[in-house]
């Protein structure tokens, strides 16, 4: 394949990523919870979220000022029937109606209800009476919504734990507790049918705390280390967000559900907590948050899922001060109550700009000789994929000539892949050095890297 230089074309291409830059990311949420006494009004939360690149709002409950306040936004909601609601909604199909009649009706479509999650958690509960009653709930909720010709519409699912699945490592021996598997089978029926998703709250942070190891934490923050090979595929993992997202895709597979999407419904990582607590910090959190987000942004997907990124809800929107248990359960906030960031998160749309030009993008009679950014011999293929999945995570910066049936995506490796979008980020910054620095992992070159191994026949830009 000829080497392709981008001139006038990447110009074009790249200005028009620029003119997008206030578009959202469609796989991007979060938590709102309201276990707090100092939360802001409705109306300016609806304000805050417009600020930024979140498009779903995920509600444990169905608060009508909120809903109302989202209206004509264009974000998605979520929203929630409680646990204690599933045995009257399981038995009377009535209540049900009822409460889409109270909850629904009033708000939509204004109000961009996207899914009805019944319960939380509810098969971690121990009540198996309440068990039993979840699939029952949700029938009688999707026929509510049938009637009102809002089925397809508007989804319905239940959140579940993690704790669901007996096995997840290796990712790809993924299967769920037994003691779950008749409830299951009929939910994921259930899911299959109605084209609902399937959420789970995966959490590295809860991870890390049982193995505190330096390794690991790098391992769930996304930063570089030395991986971990699944021995059933031999994929290497570099994140822990991904070995666990494909573990509950390994489980549906093998019940055989692989048309059943996954919903990330929580996952977050607190930013300080008591002194006997490992792994809270505002270091970690600023990492974990900000490495996902471009994880997501990158495209990439995991290993059993590539080419797409999973919904996401980030947990949380804000702390939650009347949230029991150790202070980390009340420091997982984005935002205070006050509107400003915890920590930056990369989610404002204010920030999200490439860097302004240092140098002027009209070539000059001094202009500068032909440079690629590339990354230095002898980087791990982890630092090499952590480079990927930062540079395409930058707004403006388009990555799918690099994804399965792009121009570029040939030769399919990690070094390739990775050469590409370090130098496509150097290079829609008029070249600018500090994009091109990548932990140390890179280096500024006047030699085309499509001349060399193992850049050869790469699609790079000068």
């Amino acid at each position: 394949m000829a080497t392709v230089r981008y001139t006038s074309a990447f110009l074009v291409i790249f200005l028009l990523h620029v003119a997008q830059l206030a578009k959202s990311d469609p796989f991007i949420g979060v938590n709102y919870g309201q276990v707090a006494d100092n939360l802001p009004p409705p109306d300016a939360t609806a304000k805050l979220l417009q600020s930024t690149s979140i498009e779903k709002v995920r509600l444990y409950g169905a608060d009508p000022a909120i809903i109302k306040a989202l209206a004509n936004t264009g974000i998605g909601i979520v929203i929630g029937a409680a646990n204690g609601d599933i045995p009257a909604m399981a038995s009377d199909p009535n209540f049900a109606k009822n409460w889409i009649n109270s909850n629904v009706i009033p708000f939509y479509p204004a109000s961009k209800i996207i899914l009805i999650s019944v319960g939380n958690e509810v098969l971690l509960s121990g009540d198996r009476n309440l068990m039993g009653q979840l699939l029952p709930a949700m029938q009688n909720l999707q026929n509510a919504l049938n009637s009102a010709s809002l089925g397809g519409k508007i989804k319905v699912s239940t959140v579940h734990s993690m704790a669901v699945l007996r096995q997840s490592e290796p990712p790809s021996s993924g299967s769920f507790d037994p003691n779950f598997a008749d409830l299951l089978k009929g939910l994921l029926e259930f899911n299959n049918a109605n084209g609902s998703p399937f959420p789970v709250n995966p959490y590295p942070y809860f991870a890390y705390q049982s193995d505190p190891r330096p390794e690991t934490l790098a391992f769930c923050l996304f930063q570089p280390n030395s991986g971990r090979v699944d021995s059933g595929t031999n994929i290497k993992y570099t994140n822990m967000f991904d070995a666990q997202v494909d573990a509950v895709r390994a489980a549906l597979n093998s019940m055989g559900f692989k048309g059943v999407e996954i919903v990330v419904a929580e996952t977050g990582w607190p930013y300080k907590g008591d002194a006997n607590e490992v792994g809270p910090s505002m270091d970690n959190a600023k990492a974990y948050t900000n490495n996902l987000i471009a994880h997501l942004r990158s495209m990439v997907g995991t290993p059993l899922m590539p080419g797409k990124s999973v919904d996401t809800y980030l947990f949380a929107l804000y702390d939650e001060d009347l949230k029991p248990g150790p202070a980390s359960e009340r420091s997982f906030g984005l935002f205070k109550p006050d509107l400003t960031m915890n920590y930056d998160n990369g989610l404002s749309k204010t920030t999200q700009a490439p860097s302004t030009p240092k140098t002027p993008v009209t070539p000059s009679p001094n202009a500068k000789k032909s440079a690629w950014c590339l990354p230095k011999g002898g980087v791990s293929d982890a630092q090499l994929q952590a480079n990927l999945d930062y540079a395409c995570g930058q707004q403006g910066i388009d990555c799918s000539p690099i994804q399965p049936g792009g121009a570029c995506f040939e030769p399919n490796t990690v070094a390739s892949h990775a050469a590409y979008a370090m130098n496509l980020l150097y290079q829609s910054s008029a070249k600018d050095p500090s994009n091109c620095d990548f932990s140390q992992t890179a280096t500024i070159s006047s030699n085309n890297p499509s001349k060399f191994p193992p850049f050869i026949e790469t699609c790079q830009q000068s």
